[in-house]
Protein backbone atom coordinates (compact mmCIF):
# COMPACT_ATOMS: atom_id res chain seq x y z
CA UNK A 1 0.00 0.00 0.00
CA UNK A 2 1.02 3.87 -0.31
CA UNK A 3 0.58 6.23 1.69
CA UNK A 4 0.33 10.04 -0.17
CA UNK A 5 0.83 13.08 1.58
CA UNK A 6 0.58 16.92 0.25
CA UNK A 7 1.44 19.35 2.90
CA UNK A 8 -0.48 22.45 1.39
CA UNK A 9 -0.05 26.11 2.49
CA UNK A 10 -3.27 26.24 4.88
CA UNK A 11 -3.85 22.17 5.59
CA UNK A 12 -2.20 18.83 4.62
CA UNK A 13 -3.87 15.71 2.37
CA UNK A 14 -2.99 11.97 3.20
CA UNK A 15 -4.41 9.10 1.56
CA UNK A 16 -3.61 5.54 1.51
CA UNK A 17 -3.45 3.85 -1.84
CA UNK A 18 -4.06 0.20 -2.91
CA UNK A 19 -4.00 -0.70 -6.95
CA UNK A 20 -3.91 2.56 -7.58
CA UNK A 21 -6.97 3.63 -6.00
CA UNK A 22 -7.81 5.62 -3.16
CA UNK A 23 -8.93 3.80 -0.17
CA UNK A 24 -8.87 6.47 2.58
CA UNK A 25 -8.38 9.78 2.81
CA UNK A 26 -7.63 12.39 5.22
CA UNK A 27 -7.58 16.43 6.03
CA UNK A 28 -5.03 17.54 8.77
CA UNK A 29 -5.04 21.25 9.53
CA UNK A 30 -1.48 20.55 11.09
CA UNK A 31 -0.18 17.04 10.32
CA UNK A 32 1.82 15.80 13.38
CA UNK A 33 3.59 12.76 13.83
CA UNK A 34 1.06 10.89 15.89
CA UNK A 35 -1.14 10.99 12.73
CA UNK A 36 0.99 9.20 10.20
CA UNK A 37 1.47 6.73 13.98
CA UNK A 38 -2.46 6.26 13.89
CA UNK A 39 -2.03 5.83 9.95
CA UNK A 40 0.22 3.00 10.22
CA UNK A 41 -1.25 1.08 12.91
CA UNK A 42 -4.71 0.81 10.58
CA UNK A 43 -2.78 0.17 6.99
CA UNK A 44 0.58 -1.80 8.49
CA UNK A 45 0.89 -3.37 5.32
CA UNK A 46 2.08 0.38 3.88
CA UNK A 47 5.42 0.08 2.43
CA UNK A 48 5.52 3.05 -0.34
CA UNK A 49 5.15 6.82 0.75
CA UNK A 50 5.72 9.97 -1.28
CA UNK A 51 5.35 13.58 0.01
CA UNK A 52 4.90 17.11 -1.66
CA UNK A 53 5.41 19.66 0.56
CA UNK A 54 4.98 23.62 -0.56
CA UNK A 55 4.19 24.53 3.03
CA UNK A 56 5.92 24.27 5.71
CA UNK A 57 6.90 20.41 7.34
CA UNK A 58 7.92 19.16 10.81
CA UNK A 59 11.35 17.53 10.14
CA UNK A 60 10.29 14.93 12.78
CA UNK A 61 7.58 13.54 10.33
CA UNK A 62 10.28 12.85 7.60
CA UNK A 63 12.74 11.59 9.96
CA UNK A 64 9.70 9.09 11.25
CA UNK A 65 8.55 7.76 7.52
CA UNK A 66 12.03 7.59 6.98
CA UNK A 67 12.18 4.96 9.70
CA UNK A 68 8.78 3.62 9.32
CA UNK A 69 8.14 2.95 5.54
CA UNK A 70 10.62 1.04 3.57
CA UNK A 71 10.41 3.41 0.48
CA UNK A 72 9.72 7.21 0.63
CA UNK A 73 10.02 9.83 -1.52
CA UNK A 74 10.41 13.68 -0.77
CA UNK A 75 9.02 15.49 -4.26
CA UNK A 76 11.56 17.63 -5.73
CA UNK A 77 12.60 19.04 -9.00
CA UNK A 78 15.24 15.69 -8.86
CA UNK A 79 12.84 13.48 -8.88
CA UNK A 80 12.41 11.34 -11.89
CA UNK A 81 8.79 11.75 -13.58
CA UNK A 82 6.22 10.16 -15.62
CA UNK A 83 6.52 13.02 -17.96
CA UNK A 84 8.94 15.11 -19.64
CA UNK A 85 9.06 18.45 -18.26
CA UNK A 86 10.47 21.55 -20.26
CA UNK A 87 10.23 23.69 -17.43
CA UNK A 88 12.90 26.01 -17.32
CA UNK A 89 13.16 26.86 -13.77
CA UNK A 90 12.27 23.62 -11.98
CA UNK A 91 13.80 24.43 -9.14
CA UNK A 92 11.14 26.76 -8.34
CA UNK A 93 8.28 24.78 -9.48
CA UNK A 94 5.10 23.86 -7.21
CA UNK A 95 5.36 20.33 -6.66
CA UNK A 96 1.41 20.62 -6.49
CA UNK A 97 1.65 21.22 -9.89
CA UNK A 98 4.28 18.99 -10.55
CA UNK A 99 1.65 16.38 -9.06
CA UNK A 100 -1.81 18.07 -10.65
CA UNK A 101 -0.04 17.54 -14.29
CA UNK A 102 1.45 13.70 -13.54
CA UNK A 103 -2.46 13.24 -12.72
CA UNK A 104 -3.78 14.49 -15.62
CA UNK A 105 -1.76 12.50 -17.54
CA UNK A 106 -2.81 9.02 -15.98
CA UNK A 107 -6.66 9.95 -16.02
CA UNK A 108 -6.01 11.55 -19.96
CA UNK A 109 -3.26 9.53 -21.18
CA UNK A 110 -2.46 10.14 -24.90
CA UNK A 111 -4.31 13.40 -24.46
CA UNK A 112 -3.44 16.88 -24.33
CA UNK A 113 -4.51 18.36 -21.54
CA UNK A 114 -5.06 21.64 -19.86
CA UNK A 115 -4.94 21.41 -15.78
CA UNK A 116 -6.43 23.81 -13.64
CA UNK A 117 -5.64 24.43 -9.99
CA UNK A 118 -8.22 26.48 -7.95
CA UNK A 119 -6.78 27.84 -4.52
CA UNK A 120 -5.12 30.30 -3.13
CA UNK A 121 -4.14 31.07 -6.46
CA UNK A 122 -5.16 29.26 -9.95
CA UNK A 123 -2.55 27.82 -12.21
CA UNK A 124 -2.57 27.06 -15.84
CA UNK A 125 -0.73 23.87 -16.64
CA UNK A 126 -0.19 22.34 -20.24
CA UNK A 127 0.95 18.69 -20.90
CA UNK A 128 0.35 17.52 -24.43
CA UNK A 129 -0.58 14.36 -25.97
CA UNK A 130 3.33 12.77 -26.27
CA UNK A 131 3.49 13.98 -22.48
CA UNK A 132 5.65 16.66 -22.76
CA UNK A 133 4.69 19.21 -20.17
CA UNK A 134 5.48 22.91 -21.59
CA UNK A 135 4.69 25.34 -19.07
CA UNK A 136 1.42 27.28 -18.02
CA UNK A 137 0.58 30.65 -15.99
CA UNK A 138 0.05 31.84 -12.04
CA UNK A 139 -3.00 34.17 -11.44
CA UNK A 140 -4.47 35.31 -8.08
CA UNK A 141 -6.78 32.41 -6.43
CA UNK A 142 -10.64 34.04 -6.14
CA UNK A 143 -10.10 34.73 -1.62
CA UNK A 144 -7.06 36.57 -2.93
CA UNK A 145 -8.52 38.80 -5.28
CA UNK A 146 -11.55 39.82 -3.37
CA UNK A 147 -8.62 40.70 -0.43
CA UNK A 148 -6.91 42.57 -2.92
CA UNK A 149 -9.61 45.11 -3.93
CA UNK A 150 -10.10 45.80 0.09
CA UNK A 151 -6.50 45.79 0.74
CA UNK A 152 -5.39 48.23 -1.93
CA UNK A 153 -8.27 50.76 -2.15
CA UNK A 154 -9.40 53.01 0.45
CA UNK A 155 -13.18 52.26 0.29
CA UNK A 156 -13.80 49.14 -1.12
CA UNK A 157 -15.37 46.34 0.82
CA UNK A 158 -13.72 42.94 1.79
CA UNK A 159 -16.65 40.54 0.32
CA UNK A 160 -16.70 36.69 -0.47
CA UNK A 161 -17.29 34.24 -3.21
CA UNK A 162 -21.15 33.75 -3.66
CA UNK A 163 -23.18 32.16 -6.37
CA UNK A 164 -24.71 35.58 -8.38
CA UNK A 165 -26.33 35.19 -11.42
CA UNK A 166 -25.73 38.60 -12.81
CA UNK A 167 -22.91 40.01 -15.48
CA UNK A 168 -22.98 43.75 -14.69
CA UNK A 169 -23.47 44.85 -11.37
CA UNK A 170 -25.84 47.59 -10.00
CA UNK A 171 -24.09 48.83 -6.94
CA UNK A 172 -20.32 48.50 -5.53
CA UNK A 173 -21.27 45.38 -3.64
CA UNK A 174 -22.24 43.46 -7.12
CA UNK A 175 -19.73 45.31 -9.03
CA UNK A 176 -16.72 43.40 -7.34
CA UNK A 177 -19.08 40.05 -7.13
CA UNK A 178 -18.75 40.22 -10.75
CA UNK A 179 -15.86 41.58 -11.52
CA UNK A 180 -14.20 38.87 -9.51
CA UNK A 181 -16.23 35.73 -10.56
CA UNK A 182 -16.89 36.97 -13.98
CA UNK A 183 -13.36 37.81 -14.25
CA UNK A 184 -12.41 34.49 -13.54
CA UNK A 185 -14.21 32.77 -15.79
CA UNK A 186 -13.71 35.18 -18.74
CA UNK A 187 -10.08 34.45 -18.09
CA UNK A 188 -10.72 30.41 -17.68
CA UNK A 189 -12.90 30.78 -21.03
CA UNK A 190 -9.98 32.32 -22.45
CA UNK A 191 -7.31 30.03 -21.70
CA UNK A 192 -9.58 27.17 -23.02
CA UNK A 193 -10.50 29.20 -26.82
CA UNK A 194 -7.14 30.11 -27.06
CA UNK A 195 -5.63 26.27 -26.71
CA UNK A 196 -8.51 24.70 -28.35
CA UNK A 197 -7.42 26.44 -31.64
CA UNK A 198 -4.26 24.65 -31.66
CA UNK A 199 -5.23 21.26 -30.12
CA UNK A 200 -8.84 20.77 -31.15
CA UNK A 201 -9.46 17.58 -29.00
CA UNK A 202 -8.27 19.55 -25.95
CA UNK A 203 -9.27 17.85 -22.45
CA UNK A 204 -9.44 20.07 -19.57
CA UNK A 205 -9.19 19.09 -15.50
CA UNK A 206 -9.66 21.36 -12.74
CA UNK A 207 -8.68 21.02 -8.96
CA UNK A 208 -8.48 22.47 -5.90
CA UNK A 209 -10.49 24.34 -3.22
CA UNK A 210 -12.18 25.93 -5.50
CA UNK A 211 -12.62 23.20 -7.79
CA UNK A 212 -16.38 22.54 -7.39
CA UNK A 213 -17.24 25.90 -7.35
CA UNK A 214 -16.01 26.92 -10.77
CA UNK A 215 -16.57 23.66 -12.59
CA UNK A 216 -20.50 24.01 -12.46
CA UNK A 217 -20.05 27.18 -14.53
CA UNK A 218 -18.85 25.08 -17.53
CA UNK A 219 -21.04 22.75 -18.10
CA UNK A 220 -19.50 19.93 -20.09
CA UNK A 221 -16.26 21.64 -21.25
CA UNK A 222 -14.52 20.81 -17.79
CA UNK A 223 -13.62 17.57 -15.95
CA UNK A 224 -13.24 18.17 -12.22
CA UNK A 225 -11.36 15.94 -10.28
CA UNK A 226 -10.78 17.05 -6.32
CA UNK A 227 -8.11 14.41 -5.75
CA UNK A 228 -6.05 15.23 -8.76
CA UNK A 229 -2.57 15.71 -6.99
CA UNK A 230 -3.18 13.16 -4.19
CA UNK A 231 -3.60 10.86 -7.25
CA UNK A 232 -0.27 12.50 -9.67
CA UNK A 233 1.43 12.17 -6.19
CA UNK A 234 0.82 8.31 -6.21
CA UNK A 235 1.40 8.21 -10.08
CA UNK A 236 4.82 9.75 -9.06
CA UNK A 237 5.58 7.00 -6.51
CA UNK A 238 4.61 4.40 -8.53
CA UNK A 239 7.03 5.43 -11.09
CA UNK A 240 10.22 5.61 -9.24
CA UNK A 241 9.90 2.50 -6.73
CA UNK A 242 9.16 0.24 -10.02
CA UNK A 243 11.99 1.67 -12.09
Amino acid sequence: MNLVIDIGNTRSKVAIFSNKKIVEQWTFDELKVSDIEKLLQIFPETDKCILSNVGKVNPEIILFIQKAIPEFIELSSNTPLPFTNLYESKSTQGSDRIAAIAGARVIFNNSDVLIIDAGTTITYDFINSSGEYNGGNISPGIDMRFKALHMFTQKLPLLNKKENNFFLGKNTNQAIESGVMNGIICEIEGYITTLQKEFKKLKVVITGGDCEFLAGKFKNIIFAELNLVMIGLNSILECNVNR
